[in-house]
């Protein structure tokens, strides 16, 4: 199936067994939308399906029927847990809308044990595997060969299983996905385009939003670890964010310095400047619907017209489950 041309979608929702992690009853649904996300929780939905039982806490999940000229599709685009908080009722109609949750949401729910601590040389993604498998239902795969942790990370108060799997994920450089049938990957950073949308391959709508967030990026960070203090700044007269050329001292301050080995808080506190003084290039633009692409991924675009040359990594995604399933989706530089 041509994924870049149009086709005609519907909708459905299945009821999924927790131990089989398979379809085992179907309800139609009346429309709603998915939402993906690179942090957190990483994906949620919210739709409206006027044959779910209220007040049931269930898991389910919402597949797509695409059809095209002499082609067909049924992609899986979200699974998780569901509930319904609110029933509207009007004379003889009724909705349900629905609240649905990520594959994460148990992990996310579940506090970690005081004391509880990853330790040093640890493998980070079979920790986070084990963590995972321990309190979701679904499938937890590592794809690829992890890094060892270089120190020990020691669970804080209200620490979640999420948030102590994320930790581990930044400390090793890794990255956590989540596809339709609501299998969690552990895997690293993508380091490739997974598509390139241009000329041969025209999936956008020609609206693009650009944005520069640079407003509040610091030109002078001050690192404080302990009893040791370093202030790094930019004075630069050709840094278009430094002191000198904005007339004014923007500061940022961080006391929880996770300083490399070997090292210095000078060193620390000018690599932290400049990594906050990258600028963020935020696009936002509508395109066709798209399996197996979400946020964390690379792509490639080549819309000269809209300015948008160049490799960038998807941060948002939203699909609506309406006509052709049109997808709204935020990119970074």
């Amino acid at each position: 199936m041509d994924w870049s041309k149009g086709f005609s979608a519907s909708y459905y929702m299945a009821i999924v067994d927790k131990r089989t992690w398979n379809d085992i009853s179907r309800l139609e649904i009346t429309g709603g939308n998915i939402s993906r996300y690179i942090t957190g929780l990483r994906e949620s939905a919210d739709i409206d399906c006027p044959g779910y039982k209220p007040g049931e806490e269930r898991w389910i999940r919402i597949w797509l029927d695409a059809r095209q000229r002499g082609s067909s599709a049924h992609e899986a685009l979200f699974t998780g847990l569901a509930c319904s908080p609110a029933i509207k009722i009007d004379g003889t109609a009724r909705e349900v809308p629905l609240e649905c949750y990520s594959v994460l949401k148990p992990a996310e729910d579940y506090l970690l044990q005081r004391g509880w601590y990853a330790p040093s040389e640890a493998n980070g993604a079979e920790m986070v595997r084990d963590m995972l498998r321990s309190t979701i239902p679904g499938p937890v795969v590592i794809e690829g060969t992890s890094p060892c942790l270089q120190q020990a990370i020691i669970a804080e108060d209200g620490e979640s299983a999420l948030t102590m799997a994320d930790k581990i994920l930044d400390a090793i450089g890794w990255r956590i996905t989540i596809n339709g049938m609501g299998v969690v990957t552990i895997c690293e950073q993508a380091d490739s385009p997974s598509a390139e949308f241009g000329n041969e391959f025209d999936v956008l709508e020609t609206a693009v939003e650009i944005e520069n967030d640079w407003f509040d990026c610091p030109n002078v960070f001050r690192a404080v670890s302990d009893d040791m203090t370093a202030v790094a700044r930019d004075d630069s007269e050709v840094s278009t964010l430094s002191t000198v050329v904005r007339g004014r001292e923007v500061w940022m301050e961080e006391t929880n310095c996770d300083m490399n080995d070997g090292e210095s808080i000078e060193e620390y506190a000018l690599r932290r400047l400049k990594e906050e003084q990258a600028r963020s290039t935020a696009i936002s633009y509508a395109r066709r619907f798209l399996p197996d692409i979400g946020p964390g991924d690379l792509i490639k675009l080549n819309y000269p017209a809209q300015s948008l040359q160049g490799v960038y990594k998807i941060s948002e995604q939203t699909i609506e489950l309406g006509y052709g399933a049109k997808m709204t989706e935020e990119v970074n530089a």
